[in-house]
C-alpha cells in the first residue's frame, strides 16, 4: 500500500537533514513525477543535487521552483547561492528579488556586494557592502574589495578606515601597511602615512616601502628625508626605472636640477634603453636651459619607444594580435573593405603602416599618407591622425605641412606631447626657431604631469592588487 504524500515528504525532509542526498533523490523522482506542480519538491531535489555537488541539476531544479512560485525564498536562496559561487552576474537579479522580500538580510547584501565589485560596479556595491559590514569584519578580501571601491569612488577617508581593519588583522604583513600607506598619500595625511610605514622603516625596508616614505615625507614638507629615502630605494633597487623617474621629479620640484641629472645619469648607466630616464633627463635639461642636450634626450626617449605615437586604439589592436602589426593591419584592411570613408580606420591603417616604418616613396609610405591625409579630410578634429600626418611629413622632410598638423593636433589637444614633441622636430629643420624653448618647456611641463599621474595609478594599482573577495 502506497504511503501518504505527507508521509514521503516527512521522510524526505529527514534525508535531506541527515545528508542522505541520495535517498532523497530517489524518493523525490517518483513523488515529481506525481506531483511536477509542486514547488516545495524542486525546491527540495535542488537541495538533495547541491548536497551531492550536482551544481548544474541543483541549479535547474531551483529554477523549477521559482517559475511555480516566485516568492519562494529557500529555492531564491539556493539559486542565489550558487551563481554566487559560480561568480555569474545571473545571480544579481535573483538577490535582488531575495531583498524586496528580506530587505535586511545581509547574506543577500554581502553577496550582491561582491557580484557588483566583480562587475566593477562599484557605486551598487559600496551600498551593499555598507548593509553587510558585520560580515566582512574579518574577512580581508572582502574588505579589500570594499576599499578599492571607495578609492575608485575618490571616497578615500572611508577608504582608509577599512584598510585600517584589514592592517589591524594582519599588523605583520608588509603589503597591508602599504597599501593603506598609499590610500593615506591619495587622501593627503602624509603623517599618517609615515606612521603606517614606520614599523617597516624600523626594521628592513624594501625599496617599494622607502618610495612610498619619500612621497610621504615630500608631501609632509620634510624633504631631507623624502631624498634620503629614496635614495636609500635605488640603492636596494638600482634596475627600478621608477625612482630615478621619481628622484629626477624630486629634483625638478626643489630646483636641484643638476642633483638630478647625475642621479638619472647613474639610471642610464645601468639601464641604457630605458626610455623614461631620458624624458626624465631631458626635463631637467630644459629646467637649465640647456635645450640641446633636452632635444637630444627627447630624440632618444622617442627612439626608444616609438609607441609613443601609437594609438590607443592601434596600441590595443595591435596587442589584440601580440603586437603583430601584419596581421593588425590585415583586420583593419577587412573592415576597410566594407567601410572605406571611414575615418577611424584609416586613421588606424595609417598609424600602423607608419609603426612598420616604411621608406619615404615607398608603395606602403605613400599609402599611409593618403590614409592620414584621407582621414584628417574627412574628420578635421581626429587629432591624433593630425599626429601621425605630421610624422609622415617628417620623415618625408615636408616640415612645413609637418609643423601645421601638429599646431592643429596641439589645438585640438594641448596635451598632445608627440604633436608639440614632432613640432620641435619640424621647427628645428627651419629657420623658425625662436618657439624651440618655450615649447621645449611646455613639453617638460606635460612630461612632469605625466610623472605624476603615473605615481598616483601606480599608488592606485597597489590598492587594487589582486582582490578574491569570496
Amino acid at each position: 500500500m502506497a504511503q501518504p504524500r505527507e508521509n514521503r515528504i516527512a521522510q524526505i525532509v529527514t534525508a535531506l537533514r541527515e545528508q542522505q542526498y541520495d535517498t532523497a533523490l530517489a524518493m523525490l523522482h517518483i513523488v515529481l513525477q506525481e506531483s511536477p506542480a509542486n514547488a516545495q519538491l524542486w525546491t527540495m531535489q535542488g537541495v538533495a543535487y547541491n548536497g551531492e555537488g550536482k551544481k548544474k541539476e541543483a541549479l535547474s531544479s531551483f529554477r523549477s521552483a521559482l517559475k511555480l512560485d516566485p516568492e519562494n525564498i529557500p529555492a531564491l536562496q539556493g539559486a542565489a547561492q550558487i551563481e554566487y559561487d559560480q561568480g555569474d552576474a545571473a545571480g544579481i537579479p535573483i538577490l535582488e528579488h531575495l531583498l524586496r522580500l528580506r530587505p535586511d538580510d545581509q547574506t543577500s547584501h554581502g553577496m550582491l556586494a561582491v557580484l557588483d565589485f566583480q562587475l566593477g560596479n562599484c557605486s551598487a556595491a559600496v551600498t551593499h557592502f555598507e548593509k553587510a559590514a558585520s560580515l566582512f569584519e574579518s574577512r580581508v578580501p572582502a574588505l579589500h574589495a570594499y576599499g578599492t571601491c571607495l578609492v575608485k569612488l575618490r571616497q578615500l577617508d572611508k577608504a582608509a578606515g577599512v584598510f585600517e581593519k584589514c592592517l589591524a588583522l594582519h599588523p605583520d604583513d608588509v603589503r597591508e601597511r602599504q597599501v593603506l600607506a598609499s590610500v593615506q598619500l591619495m587622501s593627503h595625511q602624509p603623517e599618517k602615512a609615515i606612521a603606517t610605514l614606520n614599523p617597516v622603516l624600523d626594521a628592513t625596508p624594501d625599496a617599494s616601502t622607502l618610495e612610498l616614505a619619500s612621497a610621504a615625507y615630500e608631501d609632509g614638507h620634510e624633504t631631507e628625508k623624502a631624498v634620503d629615502a629614496l635614495r636609500q630605494a635605488i640603492l636596494l633597487a638600482p634596475e627600478d626605472v621608477s625612482l630615478y623617474v621619481n628622484f629626477a621629479a624630486l629634483s625638478a620640484t626643489h630646483q636641484s636640477f643638476q642633483v638630478g641629472i647625475n642621479v638619472v645619469n647613474e639610471g642610464i648607466n645601468l639601464q641604457p634603453k630605458a626610455a623614461p630616464l631620458y624624458f626624465a633627463r631631458g626635463v631637467l635639461y630644459v629646467q637649465i636651459a640647456d635645450y640641446d642636450k633636452a632635444q637630444a634626450d627627447f630624440d632618444k626617449a622617442y627612439e626608444l619607444d616609438p609607441n609613443q605615437s601609437l594609438s590607443i586604439a592601434a596600441q590595443g589592436l595591435a596587442s589584440a594580435q601580440q603586437n603583430d602589426l601584419a596581421h593588425a593591419l590585415a583586420g583593419v584592411e577587412d573592415k576597410l573593405a566594407r567601410r572605406p570613408d571611414d575615418p577611424i580606420l584609416l586613421y588606424m591603417r595609417a598609424d600602423i603602416l607608419a609603426q612598420q616604418a616604411p621608406e619615404p616613396g615607398s608603395p606602403e609610405f605613400q599609402k599611409a599618407l593618403r590614409s592620414a591625409t584621407q582621414a584628417v579630410a574627412l574628420r578635421p578634429t581626429l587629432g591624433p591622425a593630425r599626429g601621425v600626418l605630421a610624422k609622415l611629413y617628417l620623415e618625408n622632410r615636408q616640415y612645413a605641412e609637418a609643423a601645421e598638423q601638429c599646431r592643429k593636433a596641439i589645438e585640438i589637444d594641448p596635451k598632445d606631447q608627440t604633436a608639440i614633441y614632432h613640432l620641435i622636430q619640424a621647427l628645428r629643420r627651419t629657420d623658425n626657431q625662436k618657439e624651440i624653448p618655450e615649447l621645449l618647456k611646455r613639453l617638460a611641463t606635460l612630461r612632469q604631469q605625466a610623472t605624476n599621474e603615473e605615481r598616483e595609478q601606480y599608488r592606485y594599482k597597489l590598492v587594487e592588487g589582486d582582490t578574491d573577495s569570496k
